[in-house]
């Protein structure tokens, strides 16, 4: 990483080693939603427009952050030259000028350089502009350093299943938390992706409790992944459990029955399950083997993958991902700890004793890919990192990672008092989880510690 300033022009830039050669580098950049997989949750630009991919005269106009407003920003793309390069420059935005060279190096057929250099000039200010500048590369150095980490973490999981090819696979949900960034990583390597929704700008409509489902756009599908389901981070009310269950069993079974009566099946059923269906079992290890619990989560997960059995019972190969507790700024927990504790008003939750199972986004796309790829991975999949923590640890790491406290508790009855059951089923509940099929079968964490999966999904890097 370097940071230069030669008189108004500010240069940041960053070369990396990728596993793969520069022609499939620059075939992984070239497609639809590289930009989307390349824009952080911890520093997100929204999209406006788009016309064209990165050929000379493709446009992006962007929404991009400033405090509490937003700005647009509209770029050009210039300069392309096929497996080497492509240019990006500013025509209207922020800055006094912008540009942004991606260039792929070759070192071998396996190998090669990924060169990221961004040249700018800041507007003209009565004041503060080398603060700006400075401010401006750092926030830059940052989100190059994110961005070829995941890069290179994307290509070579996508290579170390190139040999089977593009896949054709149907997801439900991919417009939720975990399904959009899951399919723009399948997209981005190759794959054909179908969407399965209730909105008219889904590739196939489906409606669960209707039993609606048009199954003929399932024949030749090669995986089906249902990540569907309605939260579970509200009140338990008698009509939010209701919602909850059949949200899970319906859209399950409808599936698993229309898929097992398919003349082309697809090869397997990705199917999301979470690890509350161990309860909480305090200190005691729980792997894949291990018995259900008996509370209300439990009792739901137990339902939700016998729900799949039609489509087991027709020979489909059927993996249920039982998910820990995902971390990404733009959902879930963390999400939703993340206000507090920039603030400094974070701490554990009730007593800290219990057990957290969490897991990364990106390393649970990773085992989702890896599962639907690997032919000798069915039935339950724990879908955590290898090393769980106790909620106090939990906190004091992420305030570590954030420089700030973690002092302010959060005591049981408190959380007992707004959530009422729901604290105990969640927040509440100690699992330590291990990931034994995973493990088994050799997956690579990219995020094996707390502190490397909040620095890389907080943009700490």
């Amino acid at each position: 990483m370097s940071v230069e300033s030669t008189g108004a022009v500010i240069e940041v830039s960053l070369s990396s080693p990728m596993p793969v050669s520069a022609a499939d580098l620059f075939a992984w950049h070239e497609r639809p939603d590289a930009f989307d997989r390349l824009n952080p949750t911890w520093m997100p630009a929204r999209v406006v427009a788009r016309s064209g991919g990165i050929r000379d005269g493709a446009r992006v106009t962007l929404a991009v952050p400033l405090g509490p407003l937003s700005t647009r920003w509209e770029i050009e793309h210039t300069g392309y030259k096929a497996g080497v390069e492509f240019r990006d420059v500013q025509r209207e935005g922020p800055f006094a000028s912008w540009e942004h060279l991606h260039r792929m190096e070759p070192v071998s057929a396996t190998e090669s350089i990924l060169e990221d250099t961004i040249r700018f000039r800041l507007p003209a200010a009565p004041f503060g502009k080398l603060v700006a500048g400075t401010f401006t590369s750092e926030r830059l150095a940052r989100l190059l350093r994110w961005r070829h980490a995941l890069t290179r973490a994307d290509v070579a999981r996508h290579a170390a299943f190139a040999p089977r090819g593009p896949r054709r696979i149907a997801i439900t949900g991919a417009s939720g938390f975990l399904g959009s960034a899951l399919a723009r990583f399948l997209t981005t390597g190759g794959h054909r992706v179908l969407s399965v929704g209730r909105g008219a700008r889904n590739d196939v409509r489906w409606d669960p409790p209707r039993g609606e489902l048009d199954a003929g756009a399932f024949e030749g599908v090669d995986v089906v992944v249902h990540l569907a389901g309605s939260s579970v981070a509200e009140r338990w009310t008698p009509g939010r459990r209701r919602v909850i269950r059949e949200s899970r069993v319906q859209g399950t079974r409808l599936l698993a029955e229309r898929c097992a009566a398919l003349q082309q099946r697809p090869e397997v059923i990705v199917c999301a399950s979470a690890i509350g269906i161990y309860g909480s079992r305090g200190d005691e290890w729980l792997d894949e083997r291990s018995t259900p619990g008996d509370d209300f989560l439990a009792e739901v997960g137990q339902e939700w993958e016998a729900a799949a059995d039609p489509a087991r019972q027709a020979g489909i190969r059927v993996v249920h991902v039982r998910t820990g507790i995902v971390l990404n700024p733009g959902g879930g927990a963390l999400a939703k700890m993340l206000l507090p504790f920039q603030l400094g008003v974070g701490g554990k939750l009730g007593s800290g004793a219990q057990w957290m199972s969490w897991i990364s986004r990106e390393d649970l796309i990773g085992a989702m890919h890896f599962a639907l790829q690997s032919p000798g991975i069915s039935g339950p999949m724990n879908a955590t990192a290898p090393e769980p923590v106790t909620n106090a640890t939990f906190t004091a790491t992420l305030g570590r990672v954030l420089r700030r406290p973690a002092i302010v508790p959060v005591p049981a009855f408190a959380l007992r008092t707004l959530f009422g059951e729901m604290a105990d089923g969640t927040v509440l509940a100690s699992q330590r989880v291990k990931p034994a099929v995973l493990e088994a079968a050799g997956f690579p964490f990219l995020h094996p510690s707390l502190s490397s999966a909040l620095r890389f999904e907080l943009g700490e890097l």
